[in-house]
């Protein structure tokens, strides 16, 4: 019997299986695609999940950098443009990678992790036991696994057939537009890398320009074409039977800016596209019986802000140590039930933020007047502050710990931790890539105390630098679970997410 089957190879699936495989099991994971897919999705990663990464010793394979990743110093909200520079504890960074390449990334990590993946496998029908679930696929084979995991998208076939509704809102009206083009170079700003069109002005890099008429998004990726995207409102549906037309996305620029830029085909393959509307969806359950869902599978939401592999990715790594503790056995009751809780609350923000921003790129004169309301609200440090903590996720908390509900660090993301042990500085991030809980104490004193869990929780000894608390118990999705209590409180929370002590 499999342990855990996982359908659909995509980021969020090939990332728990990564991390099913650090933890001890070994997934199978199915892709109905022959070959990975070409076409181009998302265009980076945007958040916390760009630490998260470095956690687990994939940024500097993405990025080329052998130093840590550093806070973004601007970004977007709403076509609204973000000076993050005015933070103290700037929280927002960006890896511009697009999703190809992540993709390539991770099934070459879990292939390290000898993962068992297999593409042209397509899941048509399942079946639950109280023990395992029955999978049919569509070339006749049956396949038994203690748990399924839906990772197959938006329109997930998992989801369907375990029968968990996926309500929300569809929102027919906008039309979006993108290509990858060439402009002439007389249009090229040099000194920001932005657009100078006549009759209009400077649409500026890697940000929305919003008009009364429109939005237009033009993005110059180093080493490759670069995007040119367009969202109008127009009055009449529009359908997406017919292919796109370069000639149609300038017709789209012209409308919205009022001025014409001219636009020309990349020199290698490109892409057009045409999306009419939005969904806001969150499945009804992220977990039924045996069968829980992850990513796109359980949530859909616009793309503004780049949120989807944030949220994506951090759900599989919520999920992943808690289904393998599942798993292996040592899981405490209702541990696994702590996905839901934990993830759902954050997939409610993430669409609450996209549905926000939506809203702030709309036509229309009123828009405009809420608009410049914004943009005071923005010019306050303590208002971006609070837009960057939830664009990029830092302002996560999940439920304090019921042995300390007062701790301040339990349920956030851990900080960015220096441990000076015996072999020198070691930061955070390179003592978490095995994916194992982790006690870092700087008294040496609460060792003997997590004795019992020593199988599952490491620890590492040393003064602590990048925090005021003496000792940090670490989840395996590098989230505080404890911080500096007494022996007692320790006890209670290594229980709490890892099972009972061993013999």
């Amino acid at each position: 019997m499999i342990d855990v089957l996982i359908a659909g190879a995509g980021p969020n699936g090939l990332m728990l299986a990564c991390e099913l495989a650090l933890a001890g099991v070994r997934p199978v994971v199915l892709e109905r695609r022959p070959t990975p897919g070409g076409e181009p999705r998302a265009n980076g990663l945007v958040g916390q999940v760009v630490r998260l990464l470095d956690r687990r010793g994939l940024y500097a394979r993405l990025s080329g950098e052998s130093s840590p990743p550093s806070p973004q110093p601007a970004f977007t909200f709403g076509a609204f443009p973000l000076d993050l520079t005015v933070l103290a504890d700037n929280p927002h960074y960006v890896l511009g990678v697009p999703q190809a390449q992540l993709e390539a990334a991770l099934v070459a990590r879990a292939a390290e992790l000898d993962v068992d993946l297999r593409r042209g496998h397509e899941v048509v029908d399942l079946h639950q036991r109280p023990d395992a679930v029955e999978v049919c696929l569509a070339d006749g084979t049956q396949l038994t696994t203690r748990f399924l995991v839906g990772a197959d998208g938006g329109r997930s076939t998992v989801r369907r057939l375990v029968g968990i509704d996926f309500p929300g809102v569809t929102d027919d009206r906008s039309v979006s537009r993108t290509a990858t083009v060439t402009v002439p170079a007389s249009f090229l700003d040099p000194a920001t890398g932005g657009l100078r069109v006549p009759g209009y002005g400077v649409v500026p890099p890697f940000q929305h320009t919003r008009t009364p008429r429109g939005l237009v998004a033009w993005a110059p990726f180093p080493g490759r074409p670069a995007l040119l995207t367009t969202t109008e409102w127009p009055d009449a549906p529009t359908s997406d039977d017919a292919p796109m037309e370069l000639a149609e996305l300038r017709a789209s620029v012209a409308r919205v800016l009022g001025a014409d830029l001219p636009v020309g085909a990349p020199d290698g393959p490109g892409l057009l596209r045409r999306l009419t509307g939005r969904n806001t969806r969150i499945a009804a359950r992220y977990r039924a019986g045996r069968v829980l869902l992850v990513g796109d599978a359980a949530h859909v939401h616009p793309a503004i802000g780049g949120p989807g592999l944030n949220l994506g990715l951090q759900d599989a790594v919520n999920l992943g140590w808690k289904l393998a503790g599942t798993v292996r056995g040592w899981a405490p009751p209702g541990l696994l039930d702590t996905y839901e809780t934990e993830r759902r609350p954050v997939a409610e923000r993430v669409a609450m933020s996209a549905q926000a921003q939506s809203a702030l790129i709309g036509p229309g004169d009123e828009i405009t007047g809420l608009r410049q309301l914004f943009a005071e609200l923005l010019r306050l440090p303590e208002v971006t502050g609070h837009i960057a903590g939830l664009m990029s996720g830092a302002d996560v908390r999940y439920p304090a710990d019921p042995a300390d509900p007062a701790d301040p660090l339990a349920g956030r993301s851990a900080p960015d931790v220096v441990v000076h042990g015996d072999h020198g500085p070691t930061r955070l991030a390179e003592l978490t890539r095995t994916a194992r809980p982790l006690l870092l104490d700087s008294t040496g004193t609460y060792a003997e105390t997590a004795a019992g869990w020593r199988d599952r929780v490491d620890v590492v000894t040393g003064p602590l630098e990048g925090t005021t608390a003496t000792a940090l118990l670490v989840r395996p999705d590098c989230f505080v679970a404890w911080s500096a209590g007494d022996a007692d409180t320790l006890r209670a929370s290594l229980t709490r997410h890892f099972g009972p002590p061993s013999a």
